[in-house]
Protein backbone atom coordinates (compact mmCIF):
# COMPACT_ATOMS: atom_id res chain seq x y z
CA UNK A 1 0.00 0.00 0.00
CA UNK A 2 2.64 2.79 1.01
CA UNK A 3 4.86 1.92 -2.45
CA UNK A 4 0.98 2.26 -4.38
CA UNK A 5 0.77 5.27 -2.59
CA UNK A 6 4.42 6.67 -3.20
CA UNK A 7 3.93 5.71 -7.07
CA UNK A 8 0.70 7.86 -7.27
CA UNK A 9 2.20 10.92 -5.39
CA UNK A 10 5.13 10.59 -8.36
CA UNK A 11 2.56 10.43 -11.36
CA UNK A 12 0.87 13.38 -9.74
CA UNK A 13 4.35 15.45 -9.73
CA UNK A 14 4.72 14.57 -12.83
CA UNK A 15 1.18 15.64 -14.05
CA UNK A 16 1.79 18.99 -12.90
CA UNK A 17 5.35 19.51 -14.23
CA UNK A 18 5.20 22.11 -17.47
CA UNK A 19 4.37 20.30 -20.62
CA UNK A 20 7.48 19.51 -22.81
CA UNK A 21 9.88 20.99 -19.43
CA UNK A 22 12.68 19.46 -21.97
CA UNK A 23 11.45 21.46 -24.93
CA UNK A 24 9.87 19.16 -27.88
CA UNK A 25 6.58 19.41 -29.96
CA UNK A 26 3.11 19.64 -28.19
CA UNK A 27 -0.64 20.62 -29.17
CA UNK A 28 -2.98 22.61 -27.50
CA UNK A 29 -6.29 22.74 -27.15
CA UNK A 30 -9.11 25.73 -26.24
CA UNK A 31 -12.58 25.78 -26.92
CA UNK A 32 -14.11 29.37 -27.74
CA UNK A 33 -17.13 30.87 -29.07
CA UNK A 34 -18.54 27.19 -29.28
CA UNK A 35 -15.48 25.60 -31.41
CA UNK A 36 -12.74 23.28 -30.33
CA UNK A 37 -9.35 25.13 -31.67
CA UNK A 38 -5.81 23.76 -31.70
CA UNK A 39 -2.80 24.66 -31.91
CA UNK A 40 0.46 23.21 -32.47
CA UNK A 41 3.75 24.47 -30.25
CA UNK A 42 7.64 23.95 -30.67
CA UNK A 43 8.82 24.43 -27.45
CA UNK A 44 13.00 25.13 -27.24
CA UNK A 45 15.40 23.58 -25.15
CA UNK A 46 15.47 26.42 -22.62
CA UNK A 47 11.93 25.89 -21.45
CA UNK A 48 14.16 23.57 -18.80
CA UNK A 49 15.68 27.39 -17.55
CA UNK A 50 12.44 28.21 -15.91
CA UNK A 51 13.08 31.70 -17.51
CA UNK A 52 10.10 32.93 -19.50
CA UNK A 53 10.51 32.61 -22.93
CA UNK A 54 8.59 35.47 -25.93
CA UNK A 55 6.83 33.56 -28.18
CA UNK A 56 6.27 33.92 -31.80
CA UNK A 57 2.35 33.07 -33.27
CA UNK A 58 3.20 31.67 -36.98
CA UNK A 59 -0.25 31.86 -38.78
CA UNK A 60 -0.92 29.16 -42.04
CA UNK A 61 -1.81 30.90 -45.13
CA UNK A 62 -5.16 30.43 -46.75
CA UNK A 63 -6.02 26.38 -47.64
CA UNK A 64 -2.84 25.08 -45.28
CA UNK A 65 -2.97 24.50 -41.81
CA UNK A 66 -0.50 24.34 -38.58
CA UNK A 67 1.56 21.11 -39.68
CA UNK A 68 1.98 22.88 -43.18
CA UNK A 69 3.38 26.32 -41.85
CA UNK A 70 5.75 24.55 -39.35
CA UNK A 71 6.93 22.39 -41.98
CA UNK A 72 7.02 24.87 -44.44
CA UNK A 73 8.37 27.88 -43.03
CA UNK A 74 11.48 26.36 -41.04
CA UNK A 75 10.94 28.29 -37.76
CA UNK A 76 11.74 25.81 -35.01
CA UNK A 77 15.32 25.72 -36.14
CA UNK A 78 15.58 29.42 -34.92
CA UNK A 79 13.41 29.64 -32.08
CA UNK A 80 15.14 26.55 -30.75
CA UNK A 81 18.82 28.10 -31.29
CA UNK A 82 17.14 31.64 -29.65
CA UNK A 83 15.04 30.58 -27.39
CA UNK A 84 11.66 31.21 -28.45
CA UNK A 85 8.18 29.62 -28.30
CA UNK A 86 6.56 29.11 -31.57
CA UNK A 87 2.90 28.57 -31.75
CA UNK A 88 1.08 27.51 -34.89
CA UNK A 89 -2.52 28.29 -34.53
CA UNK A 90 -4.98 26.33 -36.69
CA UNK A 91 -7.66 28.67 -38.56
CA UNK A 92 -11.20 26.92 -39.13
CA UNK A 93 -12.65 25.49 -42.99
CA UNK A 94 -15.47 22.57 -43.72
CA UNK A 95 -12.60 20.28 -42.92
CA UNK A 96 -11.08 19.59 -39.50
CA UNK A 97 -7.75 19.51 -40.60
CA UNK A 98 -6.84 21.16 -44.00
CA UNK A 99 -8.38 23.96 -46.12
CA UNK A 100 -8.46 26.32 -42.85
CA UNK A 101 -8.63 30.12 -43.33
CA UNK A 102 -8.72 32.98 -40.94
CA UNK A 103 -11.34 35.83 -40.24
CA UNK A 104 -8.89 38.84 -40.75
CA UNK A 105 -11.79 40.88 -41.70
CA UNK A 106 -12.57 40.96 -45.96
CA UNK A 107 -10.92 37.74 -46.09
CA UNK A 108 -10.48 34.23 -46.52
CA UNK A 109 -13.03 31.94 -46.90
CA UNK A 110 -15.44 30.01 -44.62
CA UNK A 111 -14.09 31.93 -41.25
CA UNK A 112 -15.05 35.42 -42.64
CA UNK A 113 -18.59 34.11 -43.91
CA UNK A 114 -19.24 32.79 -40.81
CA UNK A 115 -18.04 35.55 -39.00
CA UNK A 116 -15.31 33.66 -37.13
CA UNK A 117 -14.26 35.38 -33.40
CA UNK A 118 -10.13 34.62 -34.40
CA UNK A 119 -9.07 37.45 -32.58
CA UNK A 120 -10.93 35.69 -29.28
CA UNK A 121 -9.45 32.39 -30.49
CA UNK A 122 -5.80 33.98 -30.03
CA UNK A 123 -6.46 35.76 -26.86
CA UNK A 124 -7.70 32.56 -25.22
CA UNK A 125 -4.69 30.13 -26.92
CA UNK A 126 -2.53 33.18 -25.16
CA UNK A 127 -3.91 32.53 -22.07
CA UNK A 128 -3.79 28.73 -22.25
CA UNK A 129 0.03 28.80 -23.52
CA UNK A 130 0.20 31.24 -20.39
CA UNK A 131 -0.67 28.37 -17.91
CA UNK A 132 1.30 25.71 -19.41
CA UNK A 133 4.45 27.33 -20.17
CA UNK A 134 6.79 30.16 -18.96
CA UNK A 135 5.53 32.86 -21.07
CA UNK A 136 6.94 36.57 -21.08
CA UNK A 137 4.09 38.55 -21.75
CA UNK A 138 5.90 41.60 -22.90
CA UNK A 139 7.14 39.26 -25.92
CA UNK A 140 4.45 38.39 -27.73
CA UNK A 141 4.63 38.94 -31.81
CA UNK A 142 2.67 37.48 -34.25
CA UNK A 143 3.70 36.52 -38.10
CA UNK A 144 1.93 34.80 -40.67
CA UNK A 145 2.01 33.98 -44.30
CA UNK A 146 -0.76 35.49 -46.97
CA UNK A 147 -4.16 35.01 -44.65
CA UNK A 148 -1.92 34.42 -42.06
CA UNK A 149 -0.28 37.57 -42.65
CA UNK A 150 -3.70 39.30 -42.96
CA UNK A 151 -4.74 38.03 -39.68
CA UNK A 152 -1.50 39.18 -38.01
CA UNK A 153 -2.45 42.72 -39.18
CA UNK A 154 -6.23 42.51 -37.78
CA UNK A 155 -4.19 41.90 -34.10
CA UNK A 156 -2.34 44.51 -34.71
CA UNK A 157 -5.32 46.85 -34.37
CA UNK A 158 -7.48 44.67 -32.20
CA UNK A 159 -5.27 43.02 -29.75
CA UNK A 160 -2.47 45.46 -29.67
CA UNK A 161 -2.32 44.94 -25.71
CA UNK A 162 -0.92 41.52 -26.09
CA UNK A 163 1.29 41.81 -29.68
CA UNK A 164 4.41 43.69 -29.00
CA UNK A 165 5.12 43.46 -33.04
CA UNK A 166 3.88 41.98 -36.19
CA UNK A 167 5.88 40.43 -39.22
CA UNK A 168 3.11 39.83 -42.17
CA UNK A 169 5.15 37.79 -45.22
CA UNK A 170 2.87 37.94 -48.36
CA UNK A 171 -0.03 39.34 -47.33
CA UNK A 172 -1.54 43.25 -46.62
CA UNK A 173 -4.21 44.76 -44.50
CA UNK A 174 -7.65 43.17 -45.07
CA UNK A 175 -9.48 45.14 -42.77
CA UNK A 176 -12.49 47.16 -44.57
CA UNK A 177 -10.93 50.28 -42.40
CA UNK A 178 -7.60 51.39 -40.54
CA UNK A 179 -8.72 51.40 -36.85
CA UNK A 180 -5.69 51.01 -34.62
CA UNK A 181 -5.53 51.57 -30.31
CA UNK A 182 -1.29 51.68 -30.15
CA UNK A 183 1.37 52.36 -32.77
CA UNK A 184 2.28 48.23 -33.32
CA UNK A 185 5.89 47.86 -34.58
CA UNK A 186 5.72 46.69 -38.36
CA UNK A 187 7.99 44.84 -40.49
CA UNK A 188 6.30 43.30 -43.97
CA UNK A 189 8.23 40.51 -46.58
CA UNK A 190 6.54 40.85 -49.95
CA UNK A 191 7.49 40.44 -53.34
CA UNK A 192 6.92 42.73 -56.35
CA UNK A 193 6.53 39.86 -58.66
CA UNK A 194 4.18 37.75 -56.15
CA UNK A 195 1.16 36.24 -58.26
CA UNK A 196 -1.07 35.88 -56.17
CA UNK A 197 -1.74 38.67 -53.23
CA UNK A 198 -0.61 41.40 -55.50
CA UNK A 199 1.88 43.53 -54.23
CA UNK A 200 0.50 46.90 -56.29
CA UNK A 201 -3.03 45.34 -54.90
CA UNK A 202 -6.00 43.89 -57.38
CA UNK A 203 -8.14 41.62 -57.70
CA UNK A 204 -6.15 38.29 -57.38
CA UNK A 205 -6.19 34.97 -59.11
CA UNK A 206 -9.14 32.34 -58.11
CA UNK A 207 -8.30 30.08 -55.12
CA UNK A 208 -7.48 26.43 -56.79
CA UNK A 209 -10.50 24.59 -57.70
CA UNK A 210 -12.76 27.40 -57.03
CA UNK A 211 -13.83 30.61 -58.82
CA UNK A 212 -13.27 32.59 -55.26
CA UNK A 213 -11.22 35.94 -56.19
CA UNK A 214 -9.97 38.24 -53.22
CA UNK A 215 -9.24 42.25 -53.90
CA UNK A 216 -5.43 42.71 -52.08
CA UNK A 217 -4.89 46.16 -50.74
CA UNK A 218 -1.48 48.01 -52.18
CA UNK A 219 1.48 47.01 -49.92
CA UNK A 220 2.48 50.55 -49.67
CA UNK A 221 -0.92 51.72 -49.06
CA UNK A 222 -0.82 49.92 -45.48
CA UNK A 223 2.63 50.78 -44.64
CA UNK A 224 2.26 54.10 -45.18
CA UNK A 225 -1.31 54.07 -43.36
CA UNK A 226 0.10 52.95 -40.34
CA UNK A 227 3.55 55.17 -40.42
CA UNK A 228 0.72 57.65 -40.71
CA UNK A 229 -0.76 56.56 -37.63
CA UNK A 230 2.39 56.23 -35.51
CA UNK A 231 3.92 59.31 -36.54
CA UNK A 232 6.90 58.20 -38.71
CA UNK A 233 8.71 60.22 -41.46
CA UNK A 234 6.11 59.96 -45.03
CA UNK A 235 9.02 58.57 -47.05
CA UNK A 236 10.46 55.05 -46.07
CA UNK A 237 14.40 55.25 -46.55
CA UNK A 238 16.60 52.40 -48.24
CA UNK A 239 18.59 50.73 -45.46
CA UNK A 240 19.71 47.72 -46.91
CA UNK A 241 20.17 45.64 -50.25
CA UNK A 242 20.71 42.00 -50.77
CA UNK A 243 21.69 39.89 -54.10
CA UNK A 244 20.90 36.09 -54.80
CA UNK A 245 23.79 34.10 -54.99
CA UNK A 246 24.80 33.47 -58.35
CA UNK A 247 24.98 29.82 -59.18
CA UNK A 248 21.63 29.32 -57.36
CA UNK A 249 17.41 29.35 -58.25
CA UNK A 250 17.35 33.16 -56.70
CA UNK A 251 20.48 34.59 -58.04
CA UNK A 252 18.47 37.07 -59.94
CA UNK A 253 16.72 37.69 -56.66
CA UNK A 254 16.46 41.02 -54.83
CA UNK A 255 15.63 42.32 -51.67
CA UNK A 256 16.06 45.88 -50.44
CA UNK A 257 14.66 47.15 -46.61
CA UNK A 258 12.77 50.17 -46.62
CA UNK A 259 12.69 51.99 -43.24
CA UNK A 260 10.00 54.44 -42.29
CA UNK A 261 12.18 56.01 -39.47
CA UNK A 262 10.98 58.51 -36.48
CA UNK A 263 7.79 57.18 -35.67
CA UNK A 264 6.94 57.77 -31.98
CA UNK A 265 7.97 55.68 -28.84
CA UNK A 266 11.45 54.08 -30.63
CA UNK A 267 8.54 52.11 -33.18
CA UNK A 268 9.21 51.46 -36.92
CA UNK A 269 7.58 50.63 -40.06
CA UNK A 270 9.84 48.13 -41.94
CA UNK A 271 9.46 46.51 -45.44
CA UNK A 272 11.76 43.86 -46.97
CA UNK A 273 10.45 44.28 -51.08
CA UNK A 274 11.56 41.44 -52.90
CA UNK A 275 12.30 40.69 -56.93
CA UNK A 276 11.99 37.68 -58.41
CA UNK A 277 10.24 35.66 -55.98
CA UNK A 278 6.68 34.57 -55.42
CA UNK A 279 3.99 34.16 -52.91
CA UNK A 280 6.36 32.53 -50.90
CA UNK A 281 8.18 32.42 -47.45
CA UNK A 282 11.50 33.83 -47.84
CA UNK A 283 14.28 31.03 -46.28
CA UNK A 284 11.59 28.26 -46.48
CA UNK A 285 11.24 25.27 -48.40
CA UNK A 286 12.23 26.24 -51.33
CA UNK A 287 9.98 24.66 -54.00
CA UNK A 288 6.89 24.28 -52.15
CA UNK A 289 3.87 24.74 -54.87
CA UNK A 290 5.93 26.06 -57.86
CA UNK A 291 3.19 26.11 -59.93
CA UNK A 292 0.85 27.79 -57.69
CA UNK A 293 2.68 29.70 -55.41
CA UNK A 294 5.54 31.23 -58.27
CA UNK A 295 9.27 30.59 -57.52
CA UNK A 296 10.85 30.05 -53.45
CA UNK A 297 13.69 32.11 -52.67
CA UNK A 298 16.57 32.32 -50.29
CA UNK A 299 17.50 36.07 -51.12
CA UNK A 300 17.10 36.74 -47.37
CA UNK A 301 16.14 34.32 -44.96
CA UNK A 302 12.56 35.30 -43.70
CA UNK A 303 12.53 33.88 -40.41
CA UNK A 304 16.35 35.80 -39.55
CA UNK A 305 14.82 39.08 -40.17
CA UNK A 306 12.12 38.54 -38.52
CA UNK A 307 13.35 37.24 -35.52
CA UNK A 308 16.12 40.35 -35.73
CA UNK A 309 12.96 42.22 -35.79
CA UNK A 310 11.18 40.88 -33.01
CA UNK A 311 13.35 41.06 -30.52
CA UNK A 312 14.40 44.97 -30.51
CA UNK A 313 10.65 45.23 -29.26
CA UNK A 314 8.41 44.55 -25.82
CA UNK A 315 4.65 45.45 -25.37
CA UNK A 316 5.10 48.92 -23.45
CA UNK A 317 3.83 48.94 -19.59
CA UNK A 318 0.14 49.27 -19.45
CA UNK A 319 -1.31 52.96 -19.24
CA UNK A 320 -2.95 53.38 -15.90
Amino acid sequence: MVIRFLIAILLGLHASLPARAAGGVINITVRHDGLKRTALVNVPPQVAEGRPLPVVLNFHGGGGNAVSQQRYSHMDAIADREGFIVVYPNGTGMLQDSLLTWNAGTCCGIAVRQGTDDVGYVRALLDELARRLPVDSARIYATGLSNGAMMSYRLAAELSDRIAAIAPVGGASAMPRFHAKRMVPILHVHSIDDPRALYRGGLGPPFPFTNVRVRHRPVEETLSEWAAFGGCNPKAELRDERHGTPGTQSADHTARLYVYTGCRDGTEVALWQLTGAGHVWPGGELDFLPRLLGPGTDVIDANEEIWRFFRRYHLPPARQ
